[in-house]
């Protein structure tokens, strides 16, 4: 059984998909939700019941206090990123919060940099023996193949921001120059899939797999489960060889001659986790007991295989900014 304690639960990154979704499942399973984010017109502030906050950026130097204090003020149970940004910060400040009984239940700080830096992420699966995609720095595009298509996206990015898919090397060089940070990879065709990963505090792994069946920027617009055996196992040797825990997501490719590829991992929840919860995984409530020291049960993290999911863009609110009541504390940039 999930944790019935109704906590305050702050998430992060409420405008983008993960962490939108995120606290609309901790509100349906009681728990009170402190919604953050730096755009002041985040979806995720217009969920009924949530209490909105603007915060600074990640990377802005305002973002530890406002964080701090907002937690302290607000006797914060818990916080859980629902952007990958706010990890490498959050995981700066967690003696801070720790000490004032805020619980995270995050990776170590080299498990969470070998994922965001995908040119380390790539490095760390060759090491050990997962197939991923061939990854060149720019300056070593000469040493790219004729015969292989190509990605040039950023070394640290999220959400298919910044992803180009060039038709030629004098494109992939231009690209190169234009994207902040770029590297290039080759690129993979075949079923893409997404699996949602919750790892325990003793390393036992639940993997629900989905297809992404259609994809709109970056984010799964169609989407159902399935089951195969040697993508499960490859996902989880990706978390063993990461040292991911709690919440995370892996994405790949299983090409026409049944070969697996792992793409990359997440370390928050997925855009489309609603699928996993709606096959029956109670993925976000045993994520919630393993925050707070119970055990994971993973008997509770089975799911049924040819379960859909379609999402459509929807107006959540139109009004008058001006009358707009998000709080922004100290520090932040609202």
């Amino acid at each position: 059984m999930p944790d019935q304690t109704p906590r305050r639960i702050l998430v992060t990154g409420v405008g983008a998909n993960p962490g939108f979704g995120l606290a609309r499942s901790l509100l349906r399973l009681g728990h009170r939700v402190v919604a953050v984010d730096a755009n002041p017109l985040a979806p995720g502030f217009f969920l009924d019941d949530v209490s909105p906050y603007v915060i600074p950026r990640a990377d802005d130097p305002d973002y530890p206090e406002a964080i701090t204090e907002l937690c302290r003020a607000l006797a914060v149970d818990a916080i859980v990123a629902g952007i990958e940004n706010d990890l490498p910060p959050l995981l700066d400040l967690r003696a801070r919060l720790e000490a004032d009984g805020v619980r995270l239940w995050l990776p170590d700080a080299e498990s969470v940099h070998n994922c965001i830096d995908k040119a380390r992420f790539h490095d760390t699966l060759t090491e050990h023996g997962i197939p991923t995609p061939r990854t060149w720095d720019p300056e070593d595009l000469d040493l790219v193949p004729a015969d292989i298509e190509l990605v040039v996206k950023p070394r640290v990015g999220h959400g298919a921001q910044g992803v180009h898919m060039p038709t030629s090397r004098r494109q992939a060089r231009v690209l190169c120059e234009l994207v902040p940070g770029a590297i290039v990879q080759e690129r993979i065709h075949g079923t893409e899939f997404t699996a949602d990963c919750l790892v325990d505090r003793e390393g036992r792994a639940s993997v629900i797999l989905r297809r992404r069946d259609l994809v709109r920027a970056g984010c799964v617009a169609v989407s159902t489960t399935f089951e195969d055996q040697a993508v499960h196992d490859l996902v989880v040797d990706t978390l063993r060889a990461v040292r991911a825990q709690g919440l995370s997501c892996v994405q790949g490719f299983i090409t026409d001659d049944g070969r697996v590829t792992i793409t990359e991992l997440n370390g928050r929840i997925a855009g489309g986790f609603a699928l996993t919860e709606a096959a029956g995984a109670d993925l976000v409530g045993q994520m919630v007991n393993g925050l707070f020291g119970r055990p994971v049960d993973h008997d509770q993290l089975t799911y049924r295989t040819g379960m859909f999911l379609t999402n459509f863009l929807e107006t959540l609110r139109v009004g008058d900014v001006t009358e707009l009541e998000i709080v922004a504390p100290r520090g932040a940039t609202a």
